[in-house]
């Protein structure tokens, strides 16, 4: 059982603190989450309200992961109080280290990202370079995966580092019935646009919602730009255009991560070899699927159908 601790701290955002238990407390077989404070006392939120906590910091020197969601950035600018720092000190090497939003203030403050890729909310982005400068900050992506310390932006992004979190751990079948169950996107890759221009398209205006989920089910086929506005009814510059106004990335780019999502799962779920799972989910050979497949997720498509398989058959044998 791998155990979580979300840490709640003053100015604590509701929606962010309720993250951890709503996406790995839907696999309670695979994930035990807690919540504590610095001093097992209420906290206050950032709404008109403060929050009961039944632990103290005991809880974080037996986890595997430590979840630090949006608190006042105020607390980590004017430097951590000794409760805070006492805190942080009882996490054990080795452990997982998670921020949502500006809970990076947090881990920046106490030297966990020195030197480090990080991100937090867009909107605190001068402020948090301001006070930070050792930190390789990023604003542009949902979330930064740094192998022991992960860190994400704003609110929903959390949602989607913990399913990147759980995906790592178990496979895209367990994150996506993770994400079924909550009801949100199965994946949306942590270097896509935090910010988008026109995150709700003008009513009026065609939508690409419709050729997106076309493209999904035919994956296998040289989807091109062209293709896809041939489908929407667009010209290729309108459609392009309002693709990256709906999903903050260009067509291509999405395709893709789409692609490498669906060889991931094959990867997982099916006996197929590399060129066969090349053909189903549209790159031309079992090369091009290598080379977007080791860039996207860091290994090659083999060695991550053994890490999965061993995984499985490590589970099954427990």
């Amino acid at each position: 059982m791998h155990r979580v601790v979300v840490l709640a701290l003053d100015g604590v955002y509701p929606f962010e603190l309720g993250i951890p238990q709503r996406i790995f407390g839907t696999l309670d077989d695979r994930y035990e989450v807690a919540t504590c404070s610095v001093d097992g006392l209420p906290v206050r939120t950032c709404a008109d309200y403060s929050i009961a906590v039944e632990h103290g910091p005991e809880l974080l020197a037996d986890a595997d992961t430590v979840v630090i969601p949006s608190c006042d950035p105020a607390q980590a600018i004017d430097g951590l109080s000794p409760a805070i720092t006492a805190a942080l000190a009882l996490i054990r090497p080795g452990a997982r280290i998670v921020s949502i939003c500006t809970g990076a203030f947090v881990l920046a403050a106490a030297g966990l990202l020195d030197g480090r890729p990080a991100t937090t909310h867009w909107r605190l982005t001068d402020t948090f370079r301001r006070h930070f400068p050792r930190i390789d900050l990023d604003p542009d992506v949902l979330f930064v995966d740094d192998g022991d310390v992960l860190t994400s932006a704003g609110a929903a992004s959390g949602i989607d580092l913990c399913l990147h979190i759980v995906r790592a751990d178990h496979g895209s079948v367990v994150a996506n019935r993770v994400a079924r169950s909550c009801v949100v996107p199965p994946w949306r890759d942590g270097g896509q646009a935090q910010y988008i221009d026109t995150p709700v398209p003008d009513p009026a205006a065609a939508s690409t919602a419709a050729t997106r989920h076309w493209a999904l089910e035919h994956l296998e086929l040289p989807l091109t730009v062209n293709t896809l506005a041939d489908h929407a009814r667009m010209s290729k510059r309108t459609f392009a255009r309002r693709f990256v106004d709906e999903v903050g990335m260009s067509p291509g780019r999405w395709l893709t991560q789409q692609r490498v999502a669906r060889a991931r799962q094959l990867l997982e779920a099916a006996d197929l070899s590399v060129e066969q799972i090349a053909g189903r989910v549209g790159f031309a050979t079992g090369t091009s699927l290598r080379q977007h497949f080791q860039a996207a997720v860091g290994v090659a498509p083999l060695a991550y159908r053994r890490t999965f398989r061993l995984g499985a058959d490590d589970r099954a044998t427990a």
